[in-house]
């Protein structure tokens, strides 16, 4: 094909929609990598896209759909908790994989104070972004609420409690709790403590149920005496096992939430004079390279992040998609059709900390 059409200029849209014998919408969400097409369609679209030679106006395209091909990566912590925490680099490599093969620009945003919130709230109120991705989102949060007024697509990583109205990704945290917990009551420990997440974090509070559970399971009681709270950094596990360690100095196991809180732990058995693991057994949550390199190495449960990161992006790339060819998907953010929630499984890694 020589590239033009049947008005002898660009082969349009809807030339292609009528060579693939499909409508305009369809074609629109094939080439726009769309999944919610059969394999019969897309196989018939990309065919009429290659005989007539049509080449995406991508310019024209985003303008006509109100488009800006950004999409934005909202990580509502600190600056410091960012770059500190192994979770975050690993999610947003997850992003970009899945944006690699694409044109859309990923905007990354750090709104972990007020004056960063109204300044965020300015800019995607001025509809810069196609869509949002929000990571590490606590449950009063204004950053969802706002999203659904302004009519953006979002994604959400991880649910902010059971009704979560988002589209969301997130680990089995409950049973990768499980999993620690049981491993240290097969190892005979009969003391075990944890060290829990925020609890305004959905995450942290399943892995506080998984670890209640396990318990329960095994016919033996909780000691509330045994639970402290942290605040997923190491200083902040260092505190807590500090409380622990003052409130049960019998104790013999502790599952740290978070791998950071773990290594801060461990510092503090240490300076307690605790052997690990033969004084007291630890088991972290994240599987990063700070269990790795922890001595001994940690026992870990991990999460899958680069691919919750990735199944994000392709969630939110599908919405985007819909609300653009007007597919009846309930809105812009497609609530007809979004799933509850995905989630994807844990495994438990055993070192030699427990």
């Amino acid at each position: 094909m020589d590239g033009r059409g049947r008005s002898g200029g660009r082969p349009t849209l809807e030339e292609v929609a009528a060579r693939a014998g499909v409508g305009r919408g369809t074609a629109s969400r094939v080439i726009n990598g769309s999944s919610k097409v059969s394999d019969r369609t897309r196989a018939a679209v990309e065919s009429a896209v290659t005989e007539l030679g049509y080449v995406p106006n991508r310019a024209a395209r985003a303008l006509a759909a109100n488009r800006t091909d950004a999409i934005a990566l909202v990580i509502p912590e600190t600056e410091s908790r960012f770059f500190a925490e192994p979770y975050f680099s690993e999610v947003v490599r997850g992003v970009g994989a899945a944006l690699a093969d694409t044109d859309i620009q990923l905007v990354l945003t750090l709104a972990g104070g007020d004056r960063e919130r109204r300044r965020l709230a300015q800019y995607l109120s001025g509809h810069r972004v196609d869509g949002v991705l929000l990571v590490s989102v606590h449950a009063d949060d204004p950053l969802p609420d706002l999203l659904a007024e302004l009519g953006l697509p979002a994604v959400i990583s991880g649910p902010r409690s059971a009704d979560e109205p988002l589209p969301s990704v997130d680990t089995d945290n409950l049973a990768g709790a499980l999993a620690a917990v049981r491993h240290l009551l097969d190892r005979g420990r009969r003391a075990t403590a944890t060290i829990a997440g925020p609890l305004d974090v959905y995450a942290s509070r399943r892995r506080l149920d998984g670890y209640r559970q396990a318990l329960t399971d095994a016919g033996l009681g909780v000691d509330e005496g045994l639970i402290a709270v942290g605040d997923f950094t190491e200083e902040g596990g260092r505190r807590a096992m500090r409380e622990l360690l003052a409130r049960r100095p019998g104790l013999d196991a502790v599952f740290a939430a978070s791998d950071l809180m773990a290594a801060g732990a461990g510092r503090e058995l240490r300076a307690a004079g605790r052997r690990i693991p033969e004084d007291v057994a630890l088991v972290g949550f994240d599987d990063s390279s700070v269990a790795r390199h922890m001595d001994p190495p940690l026992t870990s449960v991990r999460q899958p992040l680069e691919e919750l990161g990735a199944t994000m992006t392709r969630l939110l790339l599908e919405r985007i998609a819909e609300a653009g060819a007007g597919s009846g998907a309930g809105g812009p953010d497609g609530s007809a059709s979004r799933p509850r929630g995905v989630v994807l499984p844990t495994e438990l890694v055993i070192r030699q900390s427990s």
